[in-house]
């Protein structure tokens, strides 16, 4: 199947289905918030590193993470009990967002967050799509994850840790937040052992695209998260 050319200033995508066997369907385009929650809204996301133009994908099949379905360990029941971490919201997106790129490269590992993605990926916390889960240890950003929520759906970007469990436990909270205000998925988009072991499971893109609309027809919970009176992490931290 061919790879489409995007068209400047519109913020339109070719259907998912047309998309290559790796996931690729289109080239090009801008990172502006017309066109990424477009592409959101759409199954699909930007993934490229510096040198390669814009690259938009839509994998099949797609990893997904219901929030009712998390699995944690013994281990992680444990560490969530001492409390070890405290969880805020939104409070560093910056931060969050350069981390999980700066933990990447020093683990030799390339990065599709460089900073025209940071840059337009703040624009959107800046307007309420975007949020950061953050894990802090002794007044420092220990470890957390960030994505975009649109309707009932959170799509996650990227995490980091820089204390063992720092990341399950950031994790651990937006599940836990997302059981509070409704959220019904959580996308992972690309699968991983590790989110396999945490309860993520793949399913076909026609049945995430199903799914997908129907949380798009819910309301985004837009603003600053850390404004909702919702406890976070109670759910597990207690059992």
């Amino acid at each position: 199947m061919p790879v489409y050319q995007l068209i400047p200033k519109l913020s339109l995508f070719p259907p998912t289905e047309e998309a290559e066997e790796d996931g690729l369907l289109a080239i090009g385009g801008d990172l502006t918030k017309e066109r990424l929650l477009a592409a959101y809204s759409k199954g699909i996301f930007p993934w490229y590193e510096i040198g390669q133009p814009i690259l938009w994908w839509s994998p099949d099949p797609r990893l997904v993470l219901i929030p009712e379905e998390l699995k944690i360990s013994r281990s992680l029941r444990k560490v969530l009990r001492k409390q070890k971490f405290e969880i805020r919201v939104d409070s560093s997106f910056q931060q969050v967002i350069k981390a999980c790129a700066d933990v990447r490269k020093r683990q030799g590992e390339g990065t599709w967050i460089i900073p025209e993605m940071q840059q337009a990926y703040t624009d959107l916390h800046e307007e309420g799509f975007a949020h950061s889960i953050e894990s802090w240890l002794d007044g420092k950003l220990a470890g957390g994850l960030y994505g975009i929520s649109l309707g009932q759906c959170f799509f996650g970007e990227s995490m980091f840790s820089t204390r063992n469990d720092s990341s399950k436990v950031a994790l651990v909270a937006l599940v836990d937040f997302s059981i509070q205000v409704g959220i019904k998925m959580i996308d992972c988009q690309m699968t991983t052992a590790h989110l396999l072991s945490l309860g993520a499971r793949e399913i076909k893109r026609k049945v995430f695209l199903k799914k997908l609309k129907k949380c798009l027809e819910q309301p985004t919970l837009k603003g600053n998260w850390n404004s909702h009176s919702v406890s976070i992490g109670t759910n597990y931290f207690q059992n």
